[in-house]
């Protein structure tokens, strides 16, 4: 298979949402040895926000690059493929200092989310209109 821009794009962006989501899970295991929590968040408001921060990229890092490398097969340019895979990665990198700031909603927490959403909308509406000519 030839590696075009946009596929290159998806691995570019995809590599960094994959080490986001490890870096996630690593604070989550030093927590949790740090804390003396074995298994969920142990009543803990730390652990609860490291465990959520982890919780919440992995509920939506995999349909990121899930998108990414759809759209880069289906055609779609570099340039799409980098602004989303790029804004996905600012929310993703956001988001957990939202969600450990005392307060909330916070702006933070609502960019990250909002750099998060709408990326996956803008794939999810590329990918429809793709198939749609294609139908």
């Amino acid at each position: 298979m030839e590696l075009t821009p946009a596929l290159s794009a998806a691995a570019l962006w995809s590599s960094q949402l994959i080490i986001v989501l490890v870096l996630l899970s690593v604070r989550v295991t030093m927590g949790r040895r740090r804390l003396r929590v074995s298994l969920g968040d142990g009543g803990n408001r730390e652990m609860e926000i490291l465990t959520r921060s982890f919780a919440n990229a992995a509920e939506y890092v995999p349909m990121g690059l899930a998108a990414l490398i759809l759209l880069a097969l289906v055609g779609a340019s570099a340039l799409e493929v980098h602004l989303i895979g790029g804004a996905l990665l600012a929310g993703r990198l956001i988001h957990p200092f939202g969600l450990a700031a005392p307060k909330a909603p916070n702006a933070a927490r609502i960019l990250g989310m909002t750099l998060t959403w709408l990326p996956l909308l803008a794939a999810a509406a590329l990918l429809l209109l793709t198939a749609a000519r294609h139908l």
